[in-house]
């Protein structure tokens, strides 16, 4: 049964959505465990009182939405760094007029350099996505794929010639594991990191995220926002209880 527009309008919706998904085994009990005022853009929860005009933004995974990217240039003056390889999202940015501290790369994120081979998504019902593609075989075509330029954070920061990222967002449906997993090896950890993470995916699974939330936590950073849905998370490096 497909749910109204209604009822994901009423308050107490997502929240009992939630819920029922983890009393159901199919999301994590996760909780804030510091406290911070946030701003809210499409979605996406931050720290404003941690950004400048001479912060720099990391956008891992465009899609067909720039509206946090765009929030944070306007509000901050900022320069966003947009990363993306998919054919949608280049040609899609590519017809936008946009400021000129929106720097697109059409490079993958990936916890080493090299290759990374996405699959177009398909939704439950068989259908192709345009806009998505995974670094997940279990949640894509696997005849329908493409091999995207990639690299590290640190491969990225030396290439554009910066010693900090003061956020760092992704939604690179799959791929965020091994980005993660790299984050060790920088000599300067983002401040912010505003992550949604494909633990729904069949070929992941909850319990990597777990790993990655606690891998996370022994660098130092702190959860400090969580989303209606329980998968878009916000860390804070350095935050006490």
């Amino acid at each position: 049964m497909r749910t109204s527009g209604w009822m994901k309008r009423q308050p107490w919706f997502w929240p009992a959505k939630l819920f029922i998904k983890r009393v159901s085994g199919r999301e994590l009990w996760l909780k804030a465990d510091t406290e911070r005022k946030v701003l809210e853009s499409d979605g996406w929860k931050y720290i404003p009182e941690l950004l400048g005009s001479g912060s720099v933004v990391y956008s891992l995974g465009v899609g067909d939405s720039i509206d946090l990217d765009i929030d944070l240039i306007h509000f901050y003056g900022l320069t966003v760094h947009a990363f993306d390889p998919t054919p949608y999202s280049e040609e899609w940015v590519s017809t936008l007029e946009l400021p000129s501290n929106f720097v697109f790369h059409p490079w993958a994120a990936a916890g080493e350099d090299g290759s990374l081979r996405l699959f177009r998504r398909v939704n439950k019902r068989g259908r192709k996505s345009a806009v998505m593609w995974t670094a997940d075989g279990d949640a894509g075509d696997g005849s329908d794929y493409i091999d995207a330029p990639a690299y590290t954070i640190q491969s990225m920061m030396k290439e554009l010639g910066h010693d900090r990222i003061d956020i760092l967002k992704m939604d690179v449906e799959g791929a965020e594991y091994e980005v993660l997993g790299s984050l060790g090896e920088l000599d300067s950890l983002p401040t912010q990191l505003l992550v949604e993470f494909h633990h729904r995916f069949p070929g992941i699974g909850k319990q990597r995220t777990a790993a990655s939330i606690e891998h996370l936590k022994g660098l130092g950073y702190r959860i400090f926002s969580i989303s209606e849905t329980g998968r878009e998370i916000g860390f804070v490096l350095g935050a006490s209880n």
